[in-house]
């Protein structure tokens, strides 16, 4: 999602200045004037990289915003009001930046502003679905259990991120564990025999002489290659932040045999999840897609979803839109048709995500159990290739005095 810095006139007749993400501007503009505000202008923020890095201010992690949201219903439903419920939350959170916010927002809240638009003066640092679901459930009177549901879709969420770490955690390992062996052997093995055969004077063998010549290459030139690598990533980085990069890098990684899938799967079973949580909060069904397309988080799925739901604006049936937006399996695309002839389209969303979920992780353990081996493999071939090419002048030595 792109960070836009926006100019807005409040119906008091106040002038504020906000950093709001959105996938695109015309959406954000929509959402704002919805609110009740008179855009004034909305800028991009260009290197969005360093927004996030540090240079501008972080959101709030799920754990944080489930805890909070975990004792924020517990007090709802033993019927306190908010401005007590936020009371006894700040005396169990006197410190950190949840707290720092929970402060102003309360003092937002005993000005007289509801709890959304006190949470939405934070935009940055709260998601904007969590901020639209308080908004719904305001709007229907039933709170609890609009937090009650956002609870569950951050548990599922954060279940399956856990899920995708774990499973690539092993492999990560062996990557590591492989870089650092032919760094060992490159930067201290080699050159110790390079001088050893350097001393003795013999003739040395072509895949020897190719392997010294390499290691003197990279220890002459570490420093500027790492420059250069630092470079090359910032460079990266700069075009990825823009839309142009991150479009091309996006399509690319749908494209990618066997993980594009992975990629596919991963992004469309937590669109469906947030859909279905946002559509159960008594949001309309074009808001809730608006909302639901930036949990994609990939700029081309975000691109044709967008033209799904200008055809669903126009009068057409979702499943037809998603049909022609192509990015869901056709079993999922079948049971989405199905909900929504039944009048079940929140109940079916939630099952497409169970579906897709567990189609994920099917595709993640064989990923895994074949990526395993093949780190083994490769790492056991450049090693021994070093301890051979390294070896052969003494294999060559023993032959002649034999």
């Amino acid at each position: 999602m792109a960070l836009y810095t926006c100019k807005l006139g409040a119906s008091d007749g106040k002038i504020l200045y906000r950093d709001l993400e959105a996938a695109e501007a015309v959406v954000l503009q929509k959402s704002l004037e919805e609110q009740g505000f008179f855009v004034f202008e909305i800028k991009r923020k260009p290197f969005r990289f360093l927004f996030d890095k540090g240079l501008g201010r972080r959101g709030i992690d799920n754990r944080s915003l489930l805890t909070f949201n975990q004792e924020m219903l517990v007090l709802l439903k033993a019927g306190m009001p908010i401005m007590q419920i936020l009371d006894a939350i700040l005396d169990r959170h006197d410190k950190g930046k949840l707290a720092e916010i929970l402060c102003q927002v309360r003092e937002d809240v005993k000005g007289g502003a509801a709890l959304s638009a006190a949470l939405e003066k934070h935009g940055r640092l709260f998601p904007h679905l969590y901020i639209a679901s308080i908004r719904a459930g305001e709007r229907t009177g039933d709170l609890p259990r609009t937090i009650r549901r956002y609870i569950q879709y951050l548990k599922r969420v954060d279940a399956i991120r856990k899920k995708l770490v774990s499973a690539l955690f092993y492999p990560a390992i062996l990557v590591v564990v492989a870089f650092l062996a032919v760094t060992l052997l490159l930067v201290y093995v080699v050159p110790t025999f390079s001088q050893v055969y350097a001393d003795a004077g013999s003739q040395l063998p072509m895949p020897t002489q190719i392997l010294i010549t390499v290691t003197t290459f990279l220890r002459r030139f570490f420093l500027l290659g790492v420059l250069l690598a630092i470079a090359a990533m910032a460079a990266y980085r700069s075009w990825v932040s823009g839309e142009a990069g991150r479009y091309a890098v996006d399509r690319f990684k749908l494209k990618i045999p066997y993980a594009g899938d992975v990629f596919v799967k991963y992004s469309v079973a937590g669109f469906a999840r947030t859909l279905a949580t946002v559509l159960g909060s008594g949001i309309p069904i074009v808001e809730s897609l608006r909302m639901s397309i930036a949990t994609l988080n990939n700029r081309y799925m975000e691109k044709r979803l967008f033209e799904a739901v200008r055809f669903v604006e126009e009068g057409g049936r979702l499943s037809t839109a998603f049909e022609r937006a192509g990015i869901m399996p056709p079993l999922a695309l079948r049971m989405l048709g199905v909900g929504e002839t039944t009048g079940a389209l929140e109940d079916m969303l939630a099952d497409i995500s169970d579906y897709l979920e567990d189609e994920l992780e099917e595709r993640m353990h064989i990923l895994t159990t074949a990526i395993e081996p093949a780190i083994m493999v490769v790492m056991g071939v450049v090693i021994g290739t070093i301890i051979i090419a390294m070896y052969l002048p003494v294999f060559k030595i023993a032959g002649t005095v034999g």
